[in-house]
């Protein structure tokens, strides 16, 4: 629901906070006091159309701020979450406008800046307006579609014509790509055919420009670790024999001194083993590393021509990239496209039989669910118009019609069927049916509206529902018909009402009265008083007497008000 309106600087409102309540909320007041400022203010901060002349002049700028108490399952929150604005659960929902006097607006939702398109879209789930000034609602065509499918209980329906028309769309996609392949180019298929022919002949694999860039590294480098391992072994060599030999000569003159001096000799037998020992083992390393430069050079001897061929396979393939613009890394992937190309072109006849049967095969079922939708519009069409038939007469409209215009092109199909849907009146014997904003006055309007909510009393999406002058040109028993309305509509919600009834006012939930007062600077200002008891007594009186109050009007609207109290415990 609504929780509060603050107005600053708006035409005649200088400043004003007003509360409000669930249930049927009454405005009342002197022709010219304000009430449609008031409602002007909540169009402006829910998102409508903003004119410069709003701002109160000799001011720079006009703001409105709405306060909103909203359920978790409300629409609004999923509109905000595809914004990407982020709400605290349970935290109220406040819509702030700004309106310069150069017709500037800026718009901010709970202190976060934000569009007005997105205040709109807030606004069209928020707030239902019926009057002279509607623009919202169901007086919009765009919404009647959906309303009717409601009231119709069509959402299965509809969910199954929307998969339908997916599968539809996905085929006749699938179709054209093969159609356009199909239809192809000559130059097109040659170029396929030779690109494909070049990369095949390539057959790159993936990683291989990385292996092949390694390689060539380790090629090029090849002929210089050859030189330098042969300067290792000639090392190992040495003059004379070598290291080795001279190694053995060694270990002999060391066998020959322990001969001479037996298994003993003491300290110095001791020192013969260690040197003994040490020199086995430098023999044995000795070795292992004249084995080990063996084998390093024994890899090192290189296929002839293996560095030309190398260095051949890695320009052509970054030649290849170059000429498809693509990395090495992306030819396997280039190759595999251009093979699924040349093939959806070779032998696209075959699949465009296939396809072309897919698509019948998913339109048929498309013509199916559409179908059953049409039925059951037309049979919700044919109850809500007999509906809103019911409810016009009490109303003071029993010459007036109202009619669902169902109108069905197989060829303009979509996600929601093929019928377009229009509410339409004629508010005269013999007159043509025609839109409800075209053919309605604005008291009409009004009316029409509150015949429509009330045969759509079970739609119930959340939106507080305001009327402007539901009751123009009515009274007695109409106006208490309309004002009975009224109350039903807001038993589950919150319904305000601007109201010059009587009857409407008296069996409102909440009253508020909006004056005009001087504003103490030779001006005047609007000012939005809630009324109760006494006060409310004489604003009823008022309205029922007109300019001068007297004790027979005081009278008859106690009476009035115990009979609609009396009413709305019943």
């Amino acid at each position: 629901m609504l929780q509060s309106l603050s107005i600053r600087n708006v035409v005649l409102i200088d400043s004003l906070d007003a509360g409000f309540e669930r249930g049927l909320c009454a405005l009342t007041g002197e022709t010219g006091a304000g009430k449609s400022i008031l409602l002007g203010a909540l169009g402006l901060a829910v998102g409508e159309r903003a004119e410069r002349g709003l701002v109160r002049a000799g001011t720079d700028e006009a703001s409105a701020t709405a306060e909103f108490d909203l359920a978790p399952g409300h629409p609004a929150w999923a509109v905000l979450e595809e914004a990407g604005l982020v709400i605290e659960p349970g935290e109220a929902l406040i819509l702030r406008r700004r309106l310069s006097e150069d017709g500037r607006s800026r718009a901010h939702i709970n202190d976060q800046a934000a569009s007005i398109g997105l205040l709109r879209s807030l606004g069209d789930v928020l707030v239902e307006v019926h009057g002279q000034h509607d623009g919202r609602g169901l007086l919009d065509p765009k919404t009647h579609r959906a309303q009717l499918d409601s009231y119709g209980g069509n959402a299965p329906l509809r969910e199954a014509c929307r998969k339908a028309w997916a599968t539809v769309a996905t085929a006749r996609a699938s179709l054209a790509e093969l159609v356009r392949a199909h239809t192809a180019s000559t130059e097109e298929q040659e170029f396929l055919r030779h690109a494909l022919a070049e990369i095949d002949k390539m057959q790159p694999r993936a990683g291989e420009e990385d292996a092949l860039a390694e390689e060539r590294h380790f090629l090029m480098g090849a002929e210089r670790a050859l030189g330098d391992l042969q300067e290792a072994q000639d090392a190992l060599a040495g003059d004379g024999g070598g290291l080795e030999a001279r190694l053995n000569i060694a270990v002999r003159g060391l066998e020959r001194v322990r001969d001479q001096i037996g298994s003993g000799g003491g300290e110095a037998g001791t020192a013969l083993d260690r040197a003994s020992a040490a020199i086995e083992r430098a023999l044995i390393e000795f070795s292992e590393a004249g084995d080990a430069l063996t084998d390093a050079a024994r890899a090192f001897e290189l296929e002839p021509g293996r560095l030309e061929n190398v260095e051949e396979r890695l320009f052509a393939l970054r030649a290849l990239s170059r000429k498809h613009d693509v990395a090495v890394e992306e030819l396997p992937a280039l190759q595999i496209r251009f093979a699924e190309q040349l093939d959806a072109i070779e032998n696209a006849g075959e699949r465009i039989a296939e396809a072309e049967k897919s698509v019948q095969a998913a339109e048929a079922l498309y013509r199916d669910a559409a179908g059953a939708l049409t039925r059951s519009r037309d049979n919700a069409a044919q109850k809500l118009a007999t509906a809103v038939a019911g409810e016009l007469p009490p109303l003071k409209m029993d010459k007036a019609q109202f009619r669902v215009a169902l109108v069905t092109d197989a060829e303009r199909g979509g996600p929601d069927g093929c019928d377009s849907v229009r509410f339409e009146v004629s508010t005269n014997p013999g007159a043509p049916f025609g839109a409800l904003d075209k053919i309605a006055s604005g008291g009409e309007l009004s009316r029409f509206g509150l015949a429509l909510k009330v045969a759509l009393a079970g739609d119930d999406d959340g939106r507080i529902l305001v009327f402007d002058e539901v009751d123009q040109g009515v009274g007695g028993a109409v106006a208490d018909a309309v004002g009975r309305r009224l109350k039903r509509l807001a038993k589950t919600g919150q319904t305000l009402v601007v109201t010059h009834s009587p009857q409407v006012a008296a069996l409102a939930d909440h009253h508020w009265k909006i004056i005009k007062e001087d504003d103490g600077k030779g001006g005047v200002r609007t000012v939005l008083l809630q009324l109760d008891g006494d006060a409310r007594r004489e604003e009823i009186a008022r309205m029922l007497s007109g300019a001068e109050v007297t004790d027979a009007a005081r009278a008859q609207a106690d009476q009035l008000m115990a009979v609609e109290a009396q009413a709305g415990q019943t």
